[in-house]
């Protein structure tokens, strides 16, 4: 006969302590797994990149074309994180995190066998929405694995190191494939990755029931799909067609009204997409507004230090790769060594606010570029400048943005931090592909168009990107005073997040 009364309450009670100590021992795996799975998604923001003129010349695509390439992935990802977010609290993050990771796998490698543009485009847009589902599930998991203050901070160190050099990293993988294999193997590589991921998650993630409560809210989330996926199509528009095109301004203004009835849908609904308490705490409010500004910042970088290093250095695909290494170290050992020691004691707010000053002064660093201006001089003490800040921004954000959310809000609270960054890079890249565009053009005009000046030019409106995007930075750190508290995050006397407000 089954046991009853007391005896049965102490078994239980004693299961449930075996099994809290075994999840406890593998929370180092469960990282190291999740860790994988957000690496996949950062690396593909970037590693197709890298590939884009090899993948043209094999498929032969136009150059107006190329865009759709990466834009059809920060659509779908972009777009739909919110949902996905809120598919992981509604049916388990674990199963979330598992078919996201089964779908990016065979998105990829459809992209890889592409025989076509819009074979390749549509795998690209699968890969997105399949990374929307598998970001935040893998960041709301690890919110709730690591709950002590001290591992808490190493653990979102560590993966806010890998949130943060995924695309730096994702430059010098698609440049080693490209040139050694081929561009298909920058799409064929997450399939062993998500394998790998897949198999860690079934082994050391543990199954976390649905979240009690939640109901999908409809008009929320086709009015933030909507909105979301228009803004970020329109910041790509921009790039192409310019800010003044007639269809860019409209898209524009049509998102951001989808996004405002977004907002008061939240504050009618009785379940709401994005629960309102999530994003008016203070300190998780300026940790989404902060990763935001540091995405339009950090993929300026990327982008225009990319063409500095292969058009005026003629560094190779694969060198250029080679060259960010220093800006990966910088936040590999700012995320991993400075954050887990000090945001436990100081909070967020002085670190966050470092770290925006950090990448304001290597961004003015590299402002000072020139035509002639050498790599070991003028270009790697910047990146190591920028990753340090970087890693502070990042390690620190993802913890307080998920820091004292509901259990019910830990998956879409995840996703905005992945929206932040997404949002806030294409809106930087679209901006300041503009700036630099014209600053070269008024180059030309003004000075000819020898190949010197030409030279001259390409670098003047590098520069002039730089120098807007160390704006960004400073104002991001004048933000982070006014908006973060100062002092620790709040937590509860058995060193887990307590709600906000409490």
């Amino acid at each position: 006969m089954p046991t009853t009364g007391p005896a049965a309450a102490a078994d239980a009670k004693a299961a449930a302590a075996a099994q809290a100590d075994h999840d406890h021992g593998r929370r180092w795996w469960t990282l190291a797994t999740l860790g994988l799975a957000q690496l996949m998604v950062v690396l593909d923001a970037t590693i197709v990149n890298i590939a884009l003129p090899s993948a043209q010349a094999g498929l032969g695509f136009s150059d107006a074309d190329r865009q759709w390439v990466v834009t059809a992935y920060s659509l779908a990802f972009g777009g739909l994180l919110l949902l996905g977010g809120r598919l992981a609290d509604l049916f388990g993050r674990r199963r979330t995190l598992l078919i996201g990771l089964v779908g990016f796998a065979l998105a990829s490698a459809l992209g890889g066998a592409a025989t076509g543009f819009g074979m390749l485009v549509g795998a690209r847009a699968l890969q997105g929405a399949f990374g929307a589902l598998l970001a935040p599930a893998a960041l709301s998991l690890l919110t709730i694995t690591f709950s002590d203050p001290k591992e808490r901070g190493k653990a979102f160190g560590i993966f806010g190191a890998i949130a943060g050099a995924g695309a730096a990293i994702g430059l010098l993988l698609g440049g080693v494939l490209t040139e050694f294999l081929s561009w298909r193997w920058c799409l064929y590589v997450n399939v062993p990755i998500a394998v790998v991921a897949g198999l860690g998650a079934l082994r050391f993630v543990r199954t976390v029931a649905p979240a009690q409560g939640v109901k999908l809210d409809v008009p929320g989330v086709v009015t933030a799909v909507l909105g979301l996926s228009g803004l970020v199509y329109a910041f790509a528009r921009a790039e192409q067609e310019g800010w003044s095109d007639p269809v860019t301004m409209t898209l524009i203004v049509v998102s951001v009204l989808l996004l405002v009835a977004f907002v008061l849908i939240q504050q009618r609904v009785a379940h709401p997409l994005l629960p309102l308490r999530v994003v008016l705490d203070r300190r998780r409010g300026g940790a989404y507004l902060a990763i935001g500004l540091a995405a339009i910042g950090m993929f300026a970088v990327f982008l225009f230090l990319t063409y500095y290093l292969q058009r005026t250095l003629e560094f190779s695909p694969l060198r250029s790769g080679f060259a960010f290494l220093p800006f990966v170290a910088g936040i590999i050992t700012s995320s991993t060594v400075v954050v887990p020691r000090l945001l436990p004691r100081i909070g967020p707010r002085l670190l966050i606010t470092t770290g925006q000053l950090l990448g304001a002064v290597g961004l003015l660093y590299l402002w000072r570029l020139q035509a002639d201006s050498g790599y070991l001089v003028h270009v790697l003490p910047a990146l190591f400048v920028m990753g340090l800040g970087m890693g502070l921004i990042f390690a620190s954000c993802f913890n307080t943005a998920t820091s004292g959310t509901q259990p019910s809000d830990a998956g879409v609270a995840s996703a905005l931090v992945n929206t932040g960054q997404q949002v806030g890079g294409a809106l930087g890249t679209a901006l300041l592909n503009t700036i630099a565009a014209t600053v070269t053009a008024s180059y030309v005009r003004a000075n000819g168009q020898t190949p010197a000046v030409l030279a001259e030019a390409a670098v003047a409106g590098e520069t002039r990107a730089f120098l807007v995007s160390a704006g960004v930075f400073l104002l991001g750190a004048v933000l982070s005073l006014l908006v973060i508290p100062s002092g620790p995050n709040p937590v509860s006397h058995r060193g887990a997040p307590v709600p906000a407000g409490h």
